[in-house]
Parts: structure tokens; C-alpha cells; sequence
């Protein structure tokens, strides 16, 4: 909140819930079993979430894509992609033709 307040111009957090459920989210784990085993399933997870259920005032597609970058290369991976492509994930996942499973095999292209 702290740092909200200091970056002017930035989108305003207008949901902290979405934020909460996505972590929660790409943290489930049923009898101790992690839901989303894998790197690129639980980025998928973050990605899906915040695209539909926006935290932000605005620019909530570059937000979800941003954090499901950076919890790849979190994750200790290399991303190569391009912004077309970021663009392109962003608005299939907006029009709820992909699943979590399509959206990680999609993120699997851009790793190494």
C-alpha cells in the first residue's frame, strides 16, 4: 500500500481479494498434493485468475501476464517471447477459450 501510494499514475489496486485468491490459488494443494505441480501450471493459475477477476483499476491483461512472467523466471527459468505473443495469450485467456492446462502448455513454449 505503501508503494501505491509513492508511484503516481500507476493502476490503483481495486480488488486486494483477487490478489489473495490468486495466491491461495496457485498454492492449493489437496492431502498435501499441490494441485499445480508444476511451474508453468501455477503461473498459468496466477495468469487465468487475475485476468478474470480483475485486482486493478485498469490494465489488468498486462498486470495477470506480467506476474506469470515473473513467477517463471522466479521459478528459475528462462523466458523467451514475444509482446505478440503475450498479447495473444492474454486475450485468449480474456475470452475463456483456454483452460489452465492449454495456458501452461502455451507458457511451456516460451521456457527453456
Amino acid at each position: 500500500m505503501v508503494a501505491e501510494a509513492k508511484a503516481p499514475g500507476d493502476p490503483l489496486v481495486s480488488d486486494y481479494g483477487a490478489l489473495v485468491a490468486a495466491v491461495s490459488r496457485h498454492e492449493a494443494a489437496i492431502f498435501d498434493r499441490p494441485v499445480y505441480a508444476e511451474p508453468h501450471d501455477r503461473a498459468a493459475s496466477l495468469l487465468q485468475l487475475l485476468l478474470h477477476v480483475p485486482a486493478l483499476e485498469r490494465g489488468n491483461a498486462l498486470f495477470a501476464s506480467a506476474v506469470a512472467y515473473a513467477y517463471l523466471v522466479a521459478s528459475g527459468l528462462k523466458v523467451t517471447t514475444s509482446p505478440e505473443k503475450i498479447r495473444d495469450l492474454a486475450r485468449l485467456v480474456k475470452s475463456g477459450e483456454a483452460g489452465v492446462r492449454d495456458i501452461a502448455a502455451e507458457l511451456r513454449t516460451w521456457t527453456r
